[in-house]
């Protein structure tokens, strides 16, 4: 069944985050690698904002960041935030503890893979946007969304690579 396969994809970009995070403190994840580039811990709040907002459209379901993951954060960002369209001055102001962001990637994971492991054999062609030309199937939204979080992994990993101490 397709749905393992993508549980799986998703399950290494979690596992991923916990190696890049596990014991860092909050001053790694605000190291820029440049006074405008985006540090470790926005990178990682973005991609797995954009995870939960996405994969909950494509379920129809709350996303968990507004089911009290918003409120612990505490980040100064508006409601529906994810990052998109950001200045540097807002990226600045990132700043949350490893374990709390980490805290929201469990949460995350763990929607995300009840949200595919109840999508029917049959839902990869239905249009879930169409918005664009040619509009985005299930499948197309899952691959784009995969792909991003994947990409953000390694941005991660870099952006730590070069701020390391």
């Amino acid at each position: 069944m397709w749905t393992a396969l993508v549980t799986d994809l998703f399950d290494r970009t979690h596992d991923s985050w916990h190696d890049l995070l596990d014991g860092l403190d909050a001053a790694h994840l605000e190291r820029r690698p440049t006074p405008e580039a985006n540090s470790p811990g926005w990178i990682t709040w973005h991609a797995l904002r954009v995870q939960d907002d996405h994969l909950a459209d494509l379920a129809s379901r709350s996303q968990v960041w507004h089911e009290g993951w918003a409120d612990q954060l505490g980040l100064p960002y508006a409601a529906d935030a994810t990052g998109y369209g950001m200045s540097s001055a807002e990226v600045g102001a990132f700043t949350v503890e490893p374990a709390l962001l980490l805290g929201y990637a469990d949460a995350v994971q763990e929607r995300t893979t009840a949200i595919v492991r109840g999508l029917a054999d049959d839902s990869l062609d239905r249009v879930v946007d169409e918005s664009w030309d040619p509009p985005v199937t299930l499948g197309v939204r899952l691959v784009s969304v995969v792909n991003d979080v994947t990409q953000h992994v390694g941005q991660v990993g870099y952006a730590l690579g070069l701020t390391a101490d």
